[in-house]
């Protein structure tokens, strides 16, 4: 996947746009904070995937008996 793809909201970015990107997220956050950071971006990712899925299955089960009736 073209790393510029995830900023489509930005529009075109290059290569030194995402290098002003990374350096300014470094110098805010600082490099021992950032993998704490994203392993929190992961986790709530993950939650919501879950929750999406739960709530899937609930509607796919309750489809499935209002069919059989």
């Amino acid at each position: 996947m073209y790393p510029g793809t995830v900023f489509l909201f930005l529009g075109d970015l290059g290569g030194g746009e995402m290098l002003v990107i990374i350096t300014a997220v470094l110098l805010l956050f600082g490099a021992d904070r950032i993998p704490g950071i994203a392993r929190s971006l992961g986790r709530g990712i993950r939650e919501f995937k879950d929750a999406t899925n739960e709530i899937k299955n609930e509607l796919d089960r309750h489809i499935d008996d209002v069919n059989k009736q």
